[in-house]
């Protein structure tokens, strides 16, 4: 028996067979048609700059409708727009079964003419929804403020005209190797939901040496998920130990092997669920579809780590601490470029925080906060006792704040600067003891590293012969001083619930910011579905 997919390709020829026959039984002479279409095809491409600008160029001759090249470059397109799901887009919003019925009643020129500029929208609509993402996402969230890297509409047009159709309909999808594996991941997630989920979900925590029926459903679900071989056994052993380290390895647990809360919750998350994040991050490698520089600076926000990348392969990984879950310090989503790093830095202190968390201290203390300067417009140093503090509120409060370089300083010895408007950067910090926490959302909005002085050797050994001795000496002077990176290097702050690797099964992360979640709400919205595949 054919598959559905095989059979609504089967479909589309017919149809786009047909089409061509009515296209060709036209009641009127040749040259007449080609004139009453292509006027048709101006007069209904009016509305649409980019459209219009194509057909003028290409003197109004249609591109999907008719015969030969139109019509195996139509049969693409549904072709493609049928299997448009299996991308995770929506595939009601391009409306293949409504297109094919204007086409196949276009009886007029004028009819056709419309029909033409229908399809281009359609078109339109799709490569860009495939190539650089659905949503617009800072209308999702204010602080995933990614620069999309969209292509320009008319050259849509002009590449699939002049390209082989399938090749050129190939080619749409981000070609990295994430988007690929995600695209198979999505497929067999499609293929457990029609099956009816892992199975039970486990009632409760359990601790190596446990036995009974909730140890039994534990096994048959970390089973169904392709973490332990088939076994009847109820007892919580050694393999089941190691089943579940593994399971918390690539959720992002505490390594233990003991199934507590966490990884009961973890454990219990559906199919679905798990589909819906891969959906949502097929997306959001579409929002970063572009060159990400043969060496880049990687860090997930859910995931906790910062990592070099060097020709796709990790290099160097640490981990991080990242903003605060409340509102006004949560770490923003978006790329720019690392020049310089600053040895032994002055921390100057955010206005937002100068007058938030620090004002309100020095009014009832003015010798709170002592290891920080207040400094003036000249910028010169103020003594806290030529200063009424209470005299002033957040909006008049005059002076600046600084922290001068020493080992105590809210930056550590060492920050990675990337000059944006979000004043967000990575640097060390004091504050050792939050990198062995589980979830490590703390900071102002900053990203802190736990290995700070080793990530600074992995960037300066592409320039000093001796990372680790230059950056001790210029340490050990004690002055605040700039190093520029002579090779600057991408960075791309990310949010992935879901992720891949070459080997290995998927990796999930919580939603720390509910930032996926919200992906997911505004995806369905328009017009994305789970889908469960049977057999």
């Amino acid at each position: 028996m054919l598959s559905l997919l095989a059979k609504k390709l089967v479909r589309v020829q017919l149809f786009v067979a047909a089409l061509a026959i009515v296209f060709s039984g036209l009641a009127v002479p040749a040259h007449a048609q080609s004139a009453a279409i292509k006027q048709a095809i101006a007069e209904a491409s009016a509305s649409d700059e980019d459209i219009a600008a194509y057909y003028r160029q290409a003197d109004f001759d249609p591109i999907w409708i008719g015969r030969g090249k139109n019509a195996r470059r139509l049969q693409a397109l549904f072709e493609a727009l049928e299997d448009s799901g299996n991308h995770g887009l929506p595939t009601s919003a391009y409306d293949p079964v409504g297109l094919r019925s204007v086409i196949s009643s276009a009886k007029t020129a004028r009819e056709v003419g419309y029909a033409e500029v229908k399809v281009s929208e359609t078109f339109l609509r799709y490569a860009q929804d495939l190539q650089t993402g659905v949503l617009v996402p800072r209308r999702v969230d204010s602080l995933i403020v990614r620069e999309i890297p969209y292509r320009n509409r008319l050259s849509y047009l002009t590449a699939v005209a002049k390209s082989s159709p399938r090749g050129f309909f190939r080619a749409l999808a981000p070609q990295t190797q994430e988007y690929n594996r995600l695209f198979g991941v999505k497929a067999d997630l499609e293929r457990q939901v029609g099956l009816g989920d892992w199975g039970q979900k486990v009632p409760g925590a359990l601790k190596p040496g446990a036995s009974g029926n909730s140890v039994a459903i534990l096994r048959n679900r970390l089973q169904a998920m392709g973490y332990m071989e088939r076994s009847a056994s109820a007892t919580y052993d050694a393999k089941m130990q190691q089943a579940v380290q593994i399971f918390q390895r690539d959720h992002g647990l505490t390594v233990d092997g003991v199934a507590g809360p966490a990884t009961v919750d973890e454990v219990n998350k559906s199919a679905a669920q798990r589909l819906a994040s891969v959906i949502v991050a097929m997306e959001r490698e579409r929002w970063l579809n572009k060159e990400r520089g043969a060496r880049h600076v990687l860090v997930n926000l859910t995931d906790f780590t910062a990592k070099i990348i060097d020709n796709d392969k990790v290099t160097f990984e640490t981990r991080s601490v990242v903003g605060a879950k409340s509102l006004d310090r949560r770490t923003p989503e978006f790329s720019d470029v690392m020049e310089h790093m600053v040895i032994n830095p002055t921390w100057n202190v955010p206005r937002s925080i100068t007058v938030k968390e620090y004002l309100p201290m020095l009014q009832k203390n003015p010798n709170a906060v002592g290891h920080l300067n207040l400094i003036d417009n000249r910028g010169r140093v103020v003594p806290r006792s030529a200063v009424n503090f209470a005299q002033y509120s957040g909006k008049t409060f005059p002076f600046r704040l600084k922290e001068p370089p020493s080992q105590g300083n809210a930056l550590g010895l060492v920050k990675f600067m990337f000059p944006n408007p979000y004043n967000i950067y990575l640097h060390d910090t004091p504050a050792k003891s939050l990198f062995g926490r589980e979830v490590r959302a703390y900071s102002h909005g900053c990203v802190r590293l736990h290995k700070p002085f080793d990530f600074a050797y992995a960037l300066l050994a592409k320039q000093e012969a001796d990372p680790q001795g230059y950056f001790q000496s210029v340490l050990s002077t004690g002055r605040e001083t700039t190093v520029p990176l002579k090779e600057h290097v991408p960075v791309h702050i990310i949010y992935r619930t879901a992720f891949t690797s070459a080997k290995g099964h998927v990796q999930y992360r919580r939603d720390v910011y509910g930032r996926d979640a919200a992906i997911w709400q505004a995806l369905q919205q328009r017009g994305v579905v789970l889908r469960g595949i049977q057999g």
